[in-house]
């Protein structure tokens, strides 16, 4: 395949699924929680870098650099789902409690407190207030974000296939 479209195809995925976010907070009311929050910058940031890598459409190095940049969004966003999983996985008494929501939280208390609040979770990352085909929304976040590193892995580890004119004056000469 293509890198440039894979990029194209996986910014567009991300494009998706931000709109599906979105869709799910503004017309059927579910509030996203800090760790949801957190979980849709990484997606932007992604998006980002899968767009750029499919404009640029960069070789060798630049498609390696591309590949590394996303697989490091990708785990960022895949270890913030990861903890909101595990959240509402725990039995009801070992949930935290429901703690102050994000834009407070970043009026009112430092940076470092704030992300360190951030990706602790709190109650309300627990909560489970959608799914499809058994999986609540952290838990395809989960899937979309070790995806999302394999792409950045592929472009990362990828060979070069010469081209059939380089190829043939290679031979010729």
């Amino acid at each position: 395949m293509n890198p440039r479209f894979a990029c194209a195809l996986a910014a567009l995925a991300g494009a998706g699924l931000l709109g599906f976010g979105y869709f799910l907070q503004h017309v059927k009311g579910l509030e996203p929680c800090p760790l949801c929050l957190v979980q849709r910058a990484f997606f932007y940031l992604l998006i980002v870098v899968f767009m750029l890598c499919a404009i640029h459409g960069p070789l060798g190095w630049g498609r390696r650099i591309y590949g590394f940049v996303a697989m490091l969004f990708a785990a960022g966003g895949f270890a913030t789902a990861s903890r909101q999983v595990w959240l509402q996985h725990l039995p009801a008494d070992k949930v935290p409690a429901c703690g102050p929501d994000l834009a407070f939280m970043l009026e009112n208390l430092p940076l470092a407190r704030t992300l360190e609040k951030l990706f602790a979770g709190s109650g309300q990352c627990a909560e489970v207030q959608w799914t499809f085909l058994s999986l609540s929304i952290a838990e395809w976040a989960l899937a979309w974000f070790a995806a999302f590193f394999l792409l950045g892995l592929w472009l990362l580890i990828r060979r070069e296939k010469m081209p059939v004119d380089k190829l043939t004056r290679a031979i010729r000469s």
